[in-house]
């Protein structure tokens, strides 16, 4: 099969997770960008990082690449583009516009202006014209241009690799798919280990977890868009499908999740129920912060409240006071991730992290902190002013 380069997108700190994913996958080629890993592969690999990958957003496919002064310049170079290779007339189309120099300001006028070039062409060819379906369309074309080099693709993917299809229902304020199974991944979680997340929330953490260890592909559950490209290949990817429903494993891990609040745990039993691995997650009602019970030589998950709501901002301090004694007094052995906009507040965990690593949750600068939590007294405890 004929190779060519794509582009997985991703959000900022798991480049090199997404880099690694692809490597297993068989990428070659692979550079590490901003937010982006850029790779070549043939079109099964295209199908298999759709169905694959857990840490990145969209795969792209670049097909064209040209300097533009004006936006009367970027509609004449968009028209000039042979989009029946691509598109139908009776097609729908959405187009996905990022604009980043000087020249070019307002990502919706460049993707408006991209459209009416598009739908243009088929206009005066056969006096009738593709429809935009921003949901659903059948193409979904990717604009970047930079200062002035317009980039165009082709998105594969369509929605988002994070919408995994299980997550009906959520709690407040939840954590996306890609960045839970990226701090997984961060964190070396080899598969075998027991798995806790004792607040729970929707049971991203817990979901992503059963997902990994089983090897269940993440994308089982959900269509994408280079099924309704012209050239896909139906069997090829047939194929792909049914060899990575062969690699499903029964885990040996035991994965626990819980919270303080009843409905919220329903909501993670419902959406683990969707993914189908409720029968590997054991969810229950618990406050944390509160609970006797010992869980030993595991890893910890938590994303616990970061104070950003008014009514959090008095008790937060306190709050990270107490999952810090918590987890020293209940989980020798273990190794605890927590993630945080709230820099001040982890400073109050009392432990000192072994690792830091900036993240984003959606638009908040986080700190992803490791505590590895010894058995006995081995200099693990830290006072808030030591932790910078």
């Amino acid at each position: 099969m004929e190779k060519f380069e794509l582009i997985a997108t991703t959000v900022f700190g798991l480049e090199e997770i997404v880099a690694s994913e692809l490597m297993e996958l068989g990428a070659t080629d692979i550079e590490l960008l901003k937010r982006a890993v850029k790779f070549k592969g043939d079109q099964a690999l295209l199908y298999k990082s759709n169905l694959h990958l857990r840490t990145a957003l969209k795969v792209l496919k670049p097909f064209a690449q040209f300097m533009v002064h004006t936006d009367n310049d970027l509609y004449k170079k968009i028209k000039k583009i042979n989009w029946e290779q691509y598109l139908s007339v009776e097609g729908t189309l959405a187009i996905e516009a990022t604009v980043n120099g000087e020249y070019f300001t307002h990502s919706q006028f460049v993707a408006l202006r991209c459209k009416d070039a598009i739908v243009d062409q088929f206009r005066d060819k056969y006096n009738s014209r593709p429809s935009v379906d921003l949901e659903n369309p059948d193409l979904r074309l990717n604009i970047h241009i930079s200062d002035r080099i317009c980039s165009v693709s082709l998105d594969s993917s369509n929605t988002s690799l994070g919408k995994r299809g299980y997550r009906q229902a959520q709690s407040l304020a939840p954590m996306s798919e890609v960045l839970a199974a990226g701090i997984i991944a961060l964190s070396g979680w080899d598969k075998k280990n027991d798995f806790y997340d004792p607040m729970c929330g929707s049971g991203t953490f817990s979901i992503e977890a059963a997902l990994m260890a089983s090897n269940i592909a993440p994308g089982r559950s959900r269509s994408f868009g280079f099924e309704r490209w012209k050239d896909f290949d139906a069997d090829l990817w047939s194929s792909i499908k049914k060899n990575a429903e062969s690699k499903i494993i029964t885990p040996s891990c035991k994965i626990f999740g819980s919270d303080i609040e009843l409905g919220t745990v329903d909501i993670s039993k419902n959406n683990a129920a969707i993914a189908k691995v409720d029968h590997l997650i054991e969810f229950k009602q618990m406050d944390f912060l509160k609970s006797e019970t010992h869980f030993n030589d595991g890893m910890v998950f938590l994303n616990p409240p970061y104070g950003e709501r008014l009514k959090e901002k008095e008790d937060i301090i306190p709050f990270y006071q107490e999952i810090g004694t918590q987890l020293k007094h209940h989980y020798e052995g273990c190794e605890a991730w927590i993630i945080s906009s709230n820099i001040q507040a982890l400073k109050f965990i009392g432990l000192r992290p072994s690792r830091k690593i900036r993240l984003y949750n959606g638009p908040l600068d986080c700190k992803l902190h490791k505590y590895e939590l010894f058995r006995g007294k081995k200099g693990s405890q830290a006072k808030p002013e030591d932790i910078n």
